[in-house]
C-alpha cells in the first residue's frame, strides 16, 4: 500500500489515540555529561605534578540526568524548557550528534534533523548545489534529491534564483532556502531546533498551513524544541518539559505550557531577589523596575490559586509602602496576555481604591471570573495621588511591573481559546428584519 493511501486510511493522531500508534523514538535513561577544563598542565612536569595531587584539570558538567520518554508516529511532540535545561543535547542524542554516556536512543524510520538552519550550506556554491550538498549531508542520495528538488524550489519562493550563488542572497532568502529543505526532506522523523516559521510574514503563513497539514498526516513524526507556547498548544499532540537536565512534566500541552510558564515566573524571581541581594551587598539603593524611594514597595500577588476556572473567583492581595500622605489611590489594570492589550482597568480615580492609610500595609481585593474565556492574564497596580483642582485623573507615583504584577491563567472546559469573552455571557442571536428595523427605530 502507498504512503498516500496508508495516510487516508489512518486517522490524524491526538493525545487520546497516540498510544495505538507504533512508537518510532525510544529514549531510555539517558545521561549526558561534558568535561569542562579548570587548570591546564603546561607541560609533563606539571601534569604529572597534578596527577600526583589528584588533580584532574576539569570537572564533570552534567546535562541530562536520566531522562526517558516514547515518541508515537504520527505524533508533533513538542519540547520545551529554558536556556541550558538540555533541550539542544537532547535533540543532537536523537539525531546521533552527540553519544549518551549511559542509556539508549533507539529510532525507527528515517530521521531528518534540523538543529541549525543552513549548517553545511556553502556561500561560494549555487543554491541548486547547496540543495543536494545539504541533501548528502542529511544521508539522501542524489536521486533522493531529484525527487525532493522542486518541491523544495516552489516552497521556498526562489526558482529565479537558484543558479545564483548563496553568498549573492539576501538573509531572509538563504532562511528560506534552508528551512525548505528541513521541511520538504522526505523523512519519516523531522526534528526541529526553534526553526518553526521565518521568513517575512507571507512565509510564515506559508509554514504554518504547511504544519497544520502534517499536524493531519499520521505518517509523518515531528519532534520540535521551541520557546513560544502559542506553537505548543497549536501543533502538539504531547509535549515535555525538560529542567536542569530532568524531565519535569510531560504528557498534556497545555499542563505542560503552565509548567514551564509557572517555572519562568520562579526563575525571574529568583534573579530579581539576587539583583536585589547584590545591590544591598554593594551598599547600593536599587529598586525594582517601577518603583522608587517614594514607594520602595508596591506588589500586587495572588491569594488563590494561579489557574482558575471561569466559575471561580479571584482573589488577590497589594502590598504598598507610601508615607508622604494619607490621600493616594491605587488603579489595576488587568492585561490579556494571550490576545494584549488592556481587558478592564479600574481607572485612576476609582473611589473603592481610594486609601487613607499611609504606610507599609496590604489590602485585599477579589475578581469573578465568568465573563472571560482561557487565557493568561496579568495584573498591574500602580500607587497615585491627587492633583490639586482636577477630579478626573492623578499622578502615578509608582507602578508594579515584572515580579511586581500578578500573573494567574483561566482553565477551564466548558471555554473557548479563542475570544476573551465567553459564550455564557455574551450571545449573538438571529432575528427578523421587522424586529431589527423596530429594535432601531426605538434606539
Amino acid at each position: 500500500m502507498s504512503e498516500a493511501g496508508e495516510s487516508q486510511e489512518l486517522e490524524s493522531v491526538t493525545i487520546d489515540n497516540y498510544e495505538s500508534q507504533p512508537v518510532v523514538l525510544d529514549v531510555e535513561h539517558v545521561d549526558k555529561w561534558f568535561k569542562l577544563p579548570t587548570e591546564q598542565a603546561t607541560g609533563l612536569k606539571q601534569a604529572f605534578i597534578n596527577w600526583t595531587k589528584g588533580i584532574k584539570g576539569y570537572k564533570q558538567q552534567q546535562v541530562l540526568k536520566d531522562v526517558s520518554f516514547q515518541v508515537h508516529r504520527g505524533e508533533f511532540f513538542g519540547i520545551v524548557g529554558r536556556n541550558g535545561g538540555g533541550k539542544s543535547t537532547l535533540l543532537k542524542i536523537i539525531s546521533q550528534i552527540y553519544y549518551p554516556n549511559r542509556g539508549s536512543v533507539n529510532v525507527s524510520g528515517k530521521l531528518v534533523p534540523f538543529i541549525e538552519l543552513g549548517v553545511g550550506f556553502n556561500p561560494e556554491l549555487t543554491g541548486r548545489e547547496n540543495v543536494y550538498l545539504n541533501g548528502a549531508l542529511l544521508g539522501f542520495t542524489r536521486e533522493q534529491v531529484d525527487d525532493m528538488y522542486d518541491e523544495i524550489v516552489e516552497f521556498a519562493e526562489l526558482e529565479d534564483f537558484m543558479d545564483q550563488k548563496l553568498k549573492n542572497y539576501s538573509s531572509g532568502m538563504q532562511v528560506r532556502l534552508a528551512f525548505s529543505v528541513a521541511i520538504k526532506a522526505q523523512g519519516d522523523i523531522l526534528v526541529l531546533d526553534e526553526v518553526l516559521a521565518v521568513g517575512d510574514e507571507a512565509f510564515q503563513r506559508k509554514c504554518d498551513d504547511y504544519f497544520a497539514k502534517i499536524r493531519q498526516d499520521p505518517t509523518k513524526t515531528v519532534i520540535l524544541v521551541t520557546h513560544d507556547m502559542n506553537a505548543i498548544k497549536r501543533y502538539c499532540t504531547r509535549a515535555m518539559f525538560i529542567q536542569d537536565g530532568e524531565v519535569t512534566a510531560i504528557g498534556d500541552r497545555e499542563t505542560v505550557a503552565e509548567s514551564y510558564t509557572l517555572a519562568n515566573l520562579e526563575a525571574e524571581r529568583k534573579e530579581e531577589k539576587l539583583k536585589a541581594e547584590r545591590a544591598r551587598k554593594s551598599g547600593q539603593k536599587v529598586y525594582p523596575n517601577g518603583l522608587n524611594e517614594r514607594c520602595p514597595v508596591l506588589r500586587t500577588y495572588a491569594i488563590s490559586p494561579l489557574v482558575m476556572t471561569s466559575d471561580q473567583i479571584f482573589r488577590f492581595a497589594v502590598e504598598y509602602e507610601f508615607n508622604e500622605t494619607d490621600d493616594f489611590y491605587l488603579a489595576i489594570a488587568l492585561h490579556d496576555i494571550r490576545r494584549g492589550g488592556i481587558t478592564f482597568d479600574t481607572g485612576a480615580h476609582n473611589p473603592k481604591l481610594h486609601l487613607t492609610k499611609k504606610g507599609h500595609h496590604t489590602v485585599y481585593f477579589e475578581m469573578p471570573l465568568h465573563l472571560f474565556n482561557n487565557g493568561e492574564f496579568r495584573l498591574f497596580t500602580s500607587l497615585r495621588t491627587p492633583i490639586p483642582g482636577n477630579t478626573d485623573t492623578t499622578d502615578m507615583v509608582a507602578v508594579a511591573l515584572d515580579d511586581n504584577a500578578c500573573t494567574f491563567a483561566i482553565r477551564d472546559p466548558r471555554n473557548m481559546d479563542y475570544a476573551l469573552i465567553n459564550t455564557r455571557v455574551m450571545s449573538i442571536e438571529p432575528i427578523s428584519k421587522e424586529d431589527a428595523e423596530r429594535g432601531a427605530a426605538q434606539q
